[in-house]
């Protein structure tokens, strides 16, 4: 997943001075299942908001797309009940900083206000609020047709044909009733990941001919990794590993027709451990 960086101390390194080298890459890797499925549920939530602004048919079936995907994923496993335990350890650790001298109480106060409505949020939509989504007959039929290549053709789901030409309007209301009942959860999911790289520490680090390896503490494990690199640099990282031990490799980007290759010179690249 790559995201753009907020702003560093300094680059990792001084590329030529063009507008691509003032562009950062940030490249994540979750090291947890939670994490992992939380980075998931949010790049779905992102896209189907995204694509449901587009106010197009295109746009509407790739958010409908994403919506689906979200209910496939939060069916699966028990993200509300990950989510509300990962809420109340960021309050925990949120009212530690109270008592801390030099801490900004507003903001403090400020952070422990959101998180306690949005706990309220998730509470009060309660266990059953996703029965509305997998009792539709309309989406459980788009969902069926979803796993066929070309599946929700025309012809397939006239159905889905005939919604998909209403007016604009229409179909974003529509839409925003589902995701409503999606939102409490992914609006939690959301901001534990901001609160997760926020907590992040960084630091410039050297990987030798591309490699490096990094060994976590096991009485403080980590939920998230972040490397950033100027995307002048033409390289990307590959992470392999657990959340005891990581290693990671510096490939050089040759383009979508040729194999990618270890990087051969010392990368230079800021390392954000997030907990």
């Amino acid at each position: 997943m790559t995201t753009d960086a907020p702003e560093a101390d300094a680059p990792p390194q001084s590329p030529p001075a063009t507008a691509e080298s003032d562009r950062t890459l940030i490249f994540e890797q979750p090291l947890s299942e939670r994490m992992r499925t939380f980075l998931r549920l949010d790049f779905l939530y992102s896209q189907a908001l995204y694509h449901n602004e587009s106010g197009s048919q295109w746009g509407t079936r790739a958010a409908v797309t994403s919506l689906i995907d979200i209910l496939a994923m939060i069916t699966r496993s028990d993200v509300r009940s990950d989510a509300l335990k990962e809420l109340e350890r960021q309050l925990a650790l949120l009212g530690e900083f109270q008592s801390k001298p030099g801490v900004d109480a507003g903001r403090l106060k400020t952070l422990i206000a959101n998180l306690t409505r949005l706990r309220s949020d998730l509470l009060s939509a309660g266990v059953a609020n996703l029965q509305p989504l997998k009792d539709s007959d309309f989406l459980n039929a788009v969902k069926h047709r979803s796993s066929i290549p070309g599946g929700t053709c025309e012809f397939d789901l006239p159905d889905y044909l005939y919604w998909l030409s209403q007016p604009d309007e229409a179909r974003a209301l529509a839409f925003n009733r589902w995701l409503t009942i999606l939102r409490p959860l992914c609006d939690v999911v959301s901001e534990l990941i901001w609160l997760t790289r926020q907590n992040g520490r960084t630091r410039h680090e050297t990987a030798p001919g591309g490699n490096f390896t990094i060994t976590f503490d096991r009485e403080s494990p980590l939920q998230l990794l972040r490397i950033a690199l100027p995307a002048s640099m033409g390289l990307y990282p590959e992470v392999s590993g657990s959340h005891h031990r990581c290693n990671v490799r510096f490939l050089s980007w040759k383009g979508v027709g040729e194999r990618a290759t270890q990087a051969d010179a010392d990368v230079e690249f800021l390392l954000t451990c997030c907990a």
